[in-house]
């Protein structure tokens, strides 16, 4: 539908059918140095985000059930299967039950702080890797208004030397140039920007289930059980 609407305006429009006809990839040629510096900022993000929608996943953080296979195995002290299962999983997770396994007789606050440690660490690691992200959506719309500045003082130089005004079409082709190097700087920093706050979210997610799970199983664990009042009533008893 849009595009019998598109093909119906430019019919009754000749002027701006014409205008439309622009040739992007040969105006991004001439766009300079920053058209350039602009093209490698969109493969920066192009490659990053692709990076973490592969890497930053539930089933590479928390995956989910993990604590729920290990509890049983745990209670029966088949610590050979659970770090087989573990080795298996090789998400972040895993690798902080791991250390709690190895370390089981530790005390509470040792095992709490440490595990607390592992876990802020490698969250941070995944925020590491998307910090990039957050440079392309600052980096690249400065490089396009720079393109920009450059392009109309070139365009604006050009009419100097000739002639003055007496040929518009040369003023306005500069000028159109330059401005494309607005647009491609605005398109590539805008969604690196949404996706570096798409990720941002994420992990902030992530990284709650993960505090979640490991308290869950370090209360379980490690933490002293109050004894059952019957237990104590025995005891008092004697």
């Amino acid at each position: 539908m849009k595009r019998i609407a598109a093909a119906l305006l430019a019919a009754s429009l000749p002027g701006l059918a014409s205008a439309a006809e622009i040739n992007l990839v040969d105006q991004l040629a001439e766009g300079g140095a920053a058209a350039l510096v602009t093209l490698g900022l969109s493969i920066l993000f192009l490659a990053v985000t692709i990076e973490r929608f592969l890497h930053l996943r539930a089933r590479a953080v928390v995956p989910s059930g993990l604590v729920a296979r290990i509890e049983p195995l745990w209670t029966a002290h088949r610590f050979a299967e659970i770090d087989k299962l573990l080795a298996e999983d090789g998400s972040t997770l895993a690798r902080v039950v791991a250390w709690l396994v190895a370390h089981r007789h530790q005390p509470y606050e040792v095992v709490s702080s440490a595990a607390g440690d592992m876990a802020s660490m490698e969250l941070r690691q995944h925020q590491q890797k998307a910090y990039a992200l957050a440079i392309v959506a600052t980096v690249a719309p400065i490089v396009g208004l720079l393109g920009t500045v450059v392009g109309m003082i070139e365009a604006f130089h050009v009419i100097a030397y000739a002639e003055g005004m007496g040929n518009p079409a040369l003023l306005a082709g500069g000028i159109s140039k330059a401005l494309v190097n607005t647009a491609a700087g605005l398109t590539v920093a805008l969604p690196a920007l949404g996706m570096h706050h798409y990720f941002k979210h994420r992990l902030t997610t992530l990284g709650l289930a993960l505090e979640r799970e490991i308290n869950a199983l370090i209360n379980q664990r490690f933490l002293p059980q109050p004894e059952a009042p019957a237990l104590r009533m025995v005891q008092h008893a004697h």
